[in-house]
């Protein structure tokens, strides 16, 4: 007689639970599970890296995922707009806000993070609420929301300089707002950037149209009913009709929590991305692995394959072992790129920089034993693909590291077929143009066959470069 299947359920519906999802389909879990995925939002699963495409006016069809009829028609319930509160980790049992409950086997919380929003005087009004003009810049309804309140010639104040603040303030003042940014460190993604690459981001923004306050902070919000102004830390007023705050995010565990599953910063995983409760598993922004906690895509999707290899059974012995970071990112129009770390560690540690002061352009290398262990580009991120390469492959650098800026540098050519194209879902420059060359003439073809660019996005360039090559012609004689 056949087994009965294992209840699978899945608790979020962010990028983390999206990739969990493919792989498991990949790896014909359905055939083992029931697969339940609870999402607090409605519908499928989107892209959340690509929301300032919302915000900019794009509909929200364009950055999804799934749609509803993806999980029905690979035998996946849905269920939208619940929220789960808290698993009895005996019975194996989980409850939801409106008092429903739901029996499972394995429990994977792919929580995600929530935004952090600063003690501001005056930030909230009487019933809790963000007051009418303040919001916050993470779901597809913050951007639905902004959108319908925003007018041009308004004047925004956005709360941080990271990546989702910047792409905010661009936006913004694309739609015609007076847009002040507002920042705690003297330098903008300071995460991602040392000192000097900061304020090579900070002139490039700036020539934008957005004017940038660094170094303060925002102790209050003016306006009674409504946001009016904010009150900086120097005692300096902003007229604002508009504020969005963007000062991170903090992982998601008040599950966690509530059903006693270990937490520090995030939920407590091992390298199998178990949690110490027999049956749960955690990955994605949720999930604190030997002491990290990842924002960005590749890790997030890393662990969502191992954990799917695991689940499936076919390969049981897969394990997560941590991740290089490296991101290469547009930021309110100008490019990014950073990987590993940003400052020498060792005495022994050499650090080349290039700085050109008329294009605000900035390239570092930091070196280690021949090896790069950390690099940072902005406004000239041409070398970033072979970077990225020496990095993650652990390859020795040139004999003069200065090579390494070069384009040519034959110790990771820019069109080596090896390297890796899509950094979010480690597809190779050799996949894209086996893709291309059987027929994907578009960036959304290749991204259907090989998932390449629907990570953070910042690969699509590149992959609508090579698909309008192949596709050109070939000349007389060629």
């Amino acid at each position: 007689m056949k087994s009965k299947k294992k209840q699978l359920a899945i608790i979020g519906n962010g990028m983390a639970a999206s990739r969990l999802l493919d792989d498991l389909v990949a790896r014909d879990a359905t055939d083992r599970y029931d697969i339940t995925v609870f999402g607090e939002e409605p519908g499928g699963a989107y892209n959340r890296v690509l929301l300032g495409r919302v915000l900019s006016g794009e509909e929200p069809d364009a950055i999804v995922m799934k749609t509803p009829r993806w999980y029905e028609d690979r035998g996946v319930r849905l269920v939208s707009t619940a929220t789960v509160t808290k698993l009895d980790t005996a019975s194996r049992r989980l409850q939801l806000k409106n008092g429903d409950e739901h029996p499972y086997d394995v429990a994977v919380m792919a929580t995600g993070s929530v935004p952090l929003v600063p003690p501001l005087a005056g930030v909230f009004g009487l019933g809790g609420e963000l007051k009418k003009g303040a919001f916050v810049y993470r779901t597809l309804d913050d951007c639905a929301r902004i959108r319908a309140h925003v007018r041009p010639g308004d004047n925004a104040v956005v709360l941080g300089g990271g990546l989702l603040g910047l792409e905010a303030a661009k936006v913004l003042c694309d739609a015609g707002l007076h847009v002040t940014v507002v920042h705690l460190a003297q330098g903008l993604m300071e995460t991602q950037l040392d000192h000097v690459g900061g304020q090579m981001l900070r002139k490039q923004i700036e020539r934008t149209g957005i004017f940038v306050r660094a170094g303060r902070t925002a102790e209050a919000v003016l306006g009674e009913h409504a946001v009016e102004g904010i009150v900086l830390d120097d005692g300096q007023r902003l007229a604002a009709e508009t504020i969005v705050i963007a000062c991170g995010v903090r992982p998601r565990r008040e599950v966690a929590v509530a059903s006693g599953i270990p937490v520090n910063r995030g939920i407590l995983v091992n390298d199998a991305l178990m949690t110490e409760v027999p049956g749960v598993y955690a990955v994605g922004e949720c999930a604190e692995h030997r002491g990290m906690t990842y924002g960005i895509v590749a890790p997030v999707l890393e662990q969502a394959t191992v954990l799917a290899s695991i689940l499936s059974g076919r390969d049981p012995t897969a394990r997560y072992r941590g991740s290089k970071i490296y991101a290469r990112l547009k930021v309110a129009g100008v490019e990014v790129a950073s990987m590993g770390i940003r400052e020498p560690e060792l005495e022994s540690d050499d650090v080349i920089q290039v700085l050109e002061e008329r294009k605000d352009a900035y390239r570092k290398l930091v070196v280690r034993n021949g090896q790069l262990v950390g690099a940072m580009l902005v406004g000239n991120t041409k070398i970033a693909a072979q970077l990225v390469q020496l990095f993650d492959r652990g390859d020795s650098l040139p004999e003069d590291p200065l090579e390494a800026l070069s384009s040519t540098c034959a110790a990771g050519g820019a069109r080596s077929a090896d390297r890796v194209l899509c950094n979010c879902h480690r597809v190779p420059l050799s996949t894209v143009m086996a893709a291309i060359d059987g027929g994907a003439a578009t960036v959304e073809g290749v991204a259907e066959i090989t998932q390449a660019g629907t990570g953070c996005g910042s690969c699509k360039s590149e992959i609508a470069q090579l698909c309008t090559l192949r596709a050109r012609p070939a000349a007389v004689g060629e």
